[in-house]
C-alpha cells in the first residue's frame, strides 16, 4: 500500500476516535459544535491549569495520527507527570500575527519558497497559509518630527515615502497568499490592535467552536494572554511553518501559579506592578515555562492591567503570562465593540469547556508546578534600567542608583565614568533657549509601546499629571525630546474626550504616530545641539520611556542609559529633566509664585483616574476606529501591486531581494553532520541580545551595510533602518553583529569588529566572515548565558547562517533564539552545567571540529574536538530539543522541510492519479 494511503487511513481512524466528544451548543437559536473536554470523563482534567486545557483541546481537535497524534493528547492529559520531563507534544495554533519588521522577511521567504517549489517541479500554489494571518504595519514609523501638531502627518508621510517598496511588496503578499490580511500603517501597534480588535477569544469555522490561540513574530505577542487567549512569540521562521500547517513542536511546559492578593495602593500603577513581577520571576527563573495567574487579587485588576502584565512575558522570562477568561474578559469584549452573538457564544463555549474562571472561587484553582504569591498592596512606584528591563529600581532609589551606575565598572549597572569627569557640564542653545547638559539629564521622554498605551489608567494618569503641572506653571526642559505614540487611535479619542490631550500637547507630548517608535529604537534624531553636548562631554544622558525594552544601543545611539517607567512618570521626568532627583525630597520645579512643587502635588488620585475613565473611554470609540482599520490612507491606497502568484523580483531593489536560502537546495536532504576545523568568529559574554546580533535601528555610515547601500546609489538620508530592510538579505547579512555596543572578547571594547585569525587583521564582522567564506573556512561562535535574549528576530539566525556560522556554543539560550537557530539549520550547543568557554580555558583562537552521526537524539552529548588550544576536547549538550527539530535540522531548516513535503505531496498526488 502506498505510504500516502496509509497516512490518510491513519488520519481517518484517529479523527474518528474523538468523534464521541463532539457536542452541540445552541446560542440564541444558532447551533454550533465543539469537542467537549468534560466528556473525556477524566479526573485529571479539573487539575490541569487552564492554559494546558487549551493545548489539550487543540490536540483533540487536530488529532490526525500524523502531525498530531493520540499520544499527544495523552501526554497533555498527564501534564502533572510529563511536565517534569522533556516530553514533546505538537500544538497547532489557530492563527498567526505578524508585524512588518518580521512580516516582510516572512513573506519574502514564502515568495522564495514558491520559486523553489516551481524550480524543483512542484506546484508553487501549495505554498499558502492554512490559518488566518494578520500583519499589522507598526514598526516603520519614526519620530522624525515632534512637539507640534504637524508631527503625526509628517511622520506618517515620511514612513510611506521611506517604505514604499516594502509596502507595495506587502500588498502583493495580501493578493498572492490566501488568508493574509494587512492592517496599513497609521492604525496602531500589533499587540494593541490584536487585543482591541483582532482577537476572537473563541474561533468559529464551519460551525465548529474552539479556543482562539496564536503565535506571533514579536516577543510581546503574549499580551493577548490578558484576555484569556494562549499565544506567544516565535521567530519568523517558526511562524512561517505554522502558517504552512506545521505544528509547533514543544516540550510540555511546567506551569507556575502566580497568586495575587490585595489591591494596588493609591500611588502605584500597572507599570509598577509588572516591573515588580518581572524582577520576581527573573529571580525564580521561568524560562520555557508558562505562568498562570490566580487568586482574588486578579479580580481587582482591570483587563488592561492584566494585558500590561502579560505583555512583558519576555521580560519575565516565561513563554506566557496567562489570565484565564472571566466576567471582566466578557465586559472588555463588549466595551471594545465585539459582535453580540460572538460574545454570547464565547461565554457559553468557555463555560461549557470549564475554561471560564471565577478568581474568588478557590475550588477552581488547578494544580501548579510551583506557586508564587504577591500582595498587590506592597507594590511601590518603580522603574527599571539602565540597560535591562528586569533591573528593578524603586523610585525612591533612582537618584542614588544612577550615581552608582556612573562610577560602577562597565556592565549592566555601570558606565565607569572617571571621578574627575562626573561633573562635566556642557551648554548650548535650542530654539533660542539656553540649556546646560550633564550626566543624568533626560533627553528622551517617550510615552510609547502597547505595554502601557493600551491601558487607559496610566494614559489618563499621564494626562492628569500634565494638566496639574501646567496649572502650577511647570514646563518641560528644552533639551528633552518628548513624544506620544499611542498603540491605537482609541487612545487619542478618549484623551480628546477627557480634555487631557491639549495639556499633554502643551508639554510637547503631541501624537507623533501610531506605532512602536521609541520602544524599538525608532526614536528619530535628537536635536543637533544636544548631540554635540553629549559627544563633547562623553555624557551619560538618559531616556525615560513607557516601553518594555531598554537594552544597550536599542533606544538611541547617543542615549546610554534608558529606563522603563509608567506614562505619568515619563511626564514627571520630562518636567524634571534629570534622573538626579529624589521625588520625595526634591521639588520637580517651582510654581508662578516661586513655591516648590513636588511630584505628590501633581500626582492624580486613583478616584480621579477611575472617574475620568468611566466618562471618557467609550465603546463607540472602538467601533469608530476599527470600523476603518484596514482601509488605510489615500497614499496607502494609491500603491499598486502585482497580482502575479510568483513575485517579480527586481535586481534594482534595495528593500526586497531574492534570498539565497533555497536557491541551491535539492529534493534530497544533505544534513550537516560534520564541522571540520572551524574557527571562532566571535567570543562574547552574557546577555548578548538579538539587538546585538541583528540590530533594528539606524544604519551607521561606517558599517558594511552603509557601504553596500552607497554602492547601490542610496543616499545617507534614505538609508532607513535595519528593521525596514529585512526583506533584503544583502543588507541584513552585512548588518549582522553591526551593533556598535557589541563587546567581542577578541577586541576588548564595544565595537562591531572581530579578528581574522589567520592574518590578525581587525575587520568589521561581516568583512571577516566574508573572508572566511572565500577561504572555505566554517565558523562557530562562543557565547555566555542568555544568548539571543530580547526580541524574536529571525534575522538573528538567518544572519549568522549567511555568515557561514555552523554552530553556536553558549552557556544558555533565550527560548525563541535557540529555536530559530535550529529552524534555520544552525547547530546550537550548550556547555555542561558549571562550564563556559572561560572555565575550559578556551580563548576562541583555537580550531573546533564536531562530528554527529545519523542517529541524532534531542539533548544528546556532543564531543567538540579542539586543536591549538589548552584542551583537546570537551563535551557539550546538543540543544536540539525535540524529535521534530531533529528532522528540521537534518533538512537544513524547517522551511526546507516544508518545501520537500510539498514536493512529496505532489509526487504522491501524481502517483495516485496514475493508479
Amino acid at each position: 500500500i502506498p505510504n500516502f494511503i496509509t497516512t490518510h487511513f491513519r488520519h481517518k481512524l484517529d479523527v474518528m476516535s474523538y468523534d464521541n466528544l463532539r457536542k452541540e451548543l445552541t446560542v440564541n437559536d444558532k447551533t454550533y459544535t465543539y469537542y467537549s473536554l468534560p466528556d473525556l470523563n477524566d479526573d485529571r482534567l479539573d487539575k490541569l491549569p487552564f492554559s494546558i486545557r487549551v493545548l489539550l483541546e487543540s490536540a483533540i481537535r487536530n488529532c490526525d495520527g500524523f502531525s498530531v497524534k493520540e499520544e499527544d493528547v495523552n501526554r497533555i492529559l498527564d501534564w502533572e507527570n510529563t511536565s517534569q520531563t522533556t516530553t514533546e507534544v505538537a500544538f497547532k495554533p489557530a492563527r498567526v500575527i505578524l508585524q512588518d519588521f518580521t512580516g516582510v522577511p516572512a513573506v519574502v521567504d514564502l515568495a522564495a519558497m514558491r520559486d523553489a517549489v516551481k524550480r524543483l517541479g512542484g506546484d508553487p500554489n501549495k505554498i499558502n497559509p492554512g490559518v488566518p494571518v494578520d500583519l499589522v504595519i507598526d514598526h516603520s514609523v519614526q519620530v522624525d518630527k515632534f512637539g507640534n501638531n504637524d508631527a503625526l502627518e509628517y511622520n506618517l508621510n515620511k514612513e510611506l515615502e521611506r517604505n514604499k517598496e516594502r509596502f507595495v511588496f506587502l500588498k502583493w503578499g495580501a493578493i498572492a497568499f490566501e488568508g493574509l490580511t494587512i492592517v496599513p500603517p497609521g492604525a496602531g501597534i500589533v499587540h494593541q490592535v490584536n487585543l482591541e480588535y483582532l482577537a476572537r477569544s473563541v474561533m468559529e469555522k464551519n460551525g465548529v467552536l474552539y479556543p482562539d490561540s496564536l503565535v506571533g513574530t514579536d516577543s510581546h505577542t503574549p499580551m493577548i494572554n490578558g484576555l484569556g487567549i494562549v499565544g506567544w512569540g516565535v521567530g519568523g521562521i517558526e511562524a512561517e511553518a505554522v502558517m504552512l500547517n506545521q505544528p509547533v513542536s514543544m516540550v510540555v511546559p511546567q506551569v507556575i501559579g502566580y497568586k495575587l492578593t490585595g489591591e494596588l495602593n493609591q500611588y502605584s500603577t500597572a507599570t509598577d506592578l509588572v516591573l515588580a513581577i518581572a524582577r520576581n520571576l527573573r529571580e525564580v527563573g521561568v524560562v520555557g515555562k508558562f505562568v498562570e495567574f490566580f487568586g482574588p487579587g486578579v479580580a481587582k485588576l482591570s483587563l488592561a492591567d492584566r494585558a500590561t502584565i502579560s505583555n512583558m512575558s519576555p521580560e519575565h522570562g516565561c513563554t506566557i503570562s496567562y489570565f484565564p477568561a472571566d466576567e471582566k474578559s466578557i465586559e472588555y469584549l463588549k466595551m471594545t465593540g465585539r459582535n453580540a452573538q460572538q460574545i454570547d457564544y464565547i461565554k457559553a463555549y468557555l463555560q461549557a469547556q470549564n475554561l471560564f474562571r471565577d478568581y474568588n472561587n478557590e475550588d477552581q484553582d488547578p494544580v501548579f508546578t510551583q506557586v508564587l504569591e504577591l500582595d498587590l498592596s506592597t507594590v511601590i512606584p518603580a522603574m527599571s534600567g539602565p540597560k535591562r528591563p528586569h533591573d528593578y529600581i524603586a523610585l525612591t532609589d533612582m537618584k542614588e542608583d544612577f550615581l552608582n551606575c556612573l562610577s560602577n565598572p562597565v556592565g549592566f549597572k555601570g558606565f565607569d565614568i572617571p571621578e574627575d569627569q562626573r561633573n562635566t557640564v556642557k551648554s548650548s542653545v535650542i530654539d533660542g533657549k539656553e540649556f546646560e547638559l550633564t550626566h543624568g539629564n533626560v533627553v528622551i521622554a517617550a510615552i510609547t509601546s502597547c505595554t502601557n498605551t493600551s491601558n487607559p489608567s496610566v494614559m489618563i494618569g499621564a494626562g492628569l499629571v500634565a494638566k496639574k503641572a501646567l496649572e502650577r506653571g511647570l514646563n518641560v526642559k528644552p533639551f528633552v525630546k518628548t513624544s506620544l505614540a499611542p498603540g491605537s487611535g482609541v487612545v487619542t479619542e478618549y484623551l480628546s474626550k477627557s480634555g487631557l490631550l491639549p495639556y499633554l500637547e502643551k508639554l510637547g507630548f503631541n501624537v507623533v504616530g501610531y506605532g512602536c517608535t521609541t520602544c524599538i529604537g525608532n526614536s528619530g534624531p535628537l536635536p543637533e545641539p544636544v548631540v554635540e553636548c553629549i559627544e563633547e562631554g562623553d555624557l551619560v544622558c538618559c531616556g525615560v520611556l513607557s516601553g518594555n525594552r531598554n537594552f544597550e544601543g536599542r533606544i538611541h545611539q547617543y542615549v546610554r542609559a534608558n529606563y522603563l517607567a509608567s506614562p505619568p512618570l515619563v511626564v514627571a521626568y520630562a518636567l524634571a529633566g534629570t534622573l538626579l532627583i529624589n521625588f520625595d525630597n526634591d521639588p520637580i520645579g517651582q510654581d508662578q509664585e516661586g513655591n516648590n512643587v513636588f511630584l505628590k502635588d501633581i500626582w492624580p488620585s486613583h478616584e480621579e483616574i477611575v472617574a475620568e475613565i468611566q466618562n471618557s473611554v467609550l465603546p463607540e470609540f472602538f467601533t469608530k476606529v476599527y470600523g476603518n482599520v484596514t482601509k488605510g490612507t489615500e497614499q496607502w491606497n494609491s500603491l499598486n501591486a502585482s497580482d502575479d502568484k510568483l513575485y517579480p523580483w527586481s535586481c534594482e531593489s534595495t528593500y526586497i531581494h531574492h534570498p539565497p536560502f533555497f536557491q541551491s537546495m535539492e529534493k534530497e536532504i544533505d544534513p550537516v553532520l560534520k564541522i571540520d576545523n572551524a574557527l571562532c568568529l566571535l567570543n562574547v559574554g552574557d546577555s548578548i541580545t538579538t539587538d546585538h546580533i541583528s540590530p533594528a535601528g539606524s544604519i551607521s555610515t561606517r558599517s558594511p551595510a552603509a557601504r553596500y547601500l552607497k554602492g547601490r546609489g542610496v543616499e545617507r538620508k534614505d538609508f532607513n533602518s535595519y528593521g525596514s530592510r529585512r526583506g533584503n538579505d544583502e543588507v541584513m547579512a552585512r548588518g549582522t553583529f553591526a551593533n556598535i555596543r557589541l563587546v567581542n572578547k577578541f577586541i576588548g571594547k564595544a565595537a562591531p569588529k572581530t579578528i581574522h585569525h589567520p592574518t590578525g587583521d581587525v575587520l568589521d564582522v561581516f568583512d571577516a566572515a566574508k573572508r572566511y567564506i572565500d577561504e572555505n573556512i566554517p565558523l562557530i561562535i562562543l557565547a555566555g548565558s542568555a544568548y539571543g535574549s530580547g526580541s524574536s528576530r529571525d534575522w538573528a539566525a538567518k544572519g549568522v547562517w549567511m555568515q557561514n556560522v555552523k554552530c553556536v556554543i553558549a552557556v544558555s539560550y533565550e527560548r525563541i533564539h535557540r529555536s530559530n537557530l535550529v529552524l534555520f539549520g544552525v547547530m546550537p550547543l550548550q556547555f555542561k552545567d558549571g562550564e563556559s568557554a572561560d572555565s575550559l580555558g578556551l580563548t576562541g583562537k583555537e580550531s573546533f571540529s564536531i562530528q554527529l552521526d545519523e542517529n541524532i537524539t534531542p539533548g544528546m552529548d556532543v564531543v567538540v574536538n579542539v586543536t591549538n588550544g589548552s584542551i583537546n576536547q570537551f563535551t557539550a549538550i546538543l540543544r536540539i530539543d525535540t524529535d521534530s527539530e531533529v528532522s528540521y535540522y537534518k533538512h537544513g531548516g524547517v522551511l526546507n522541510y516544508v518545501i520537500r513535503q510539498s514536493l512529496e505531496d505532489d509526487d504522491n498526488d501524481n502517483n495516485n492519479n496514475n493508479n
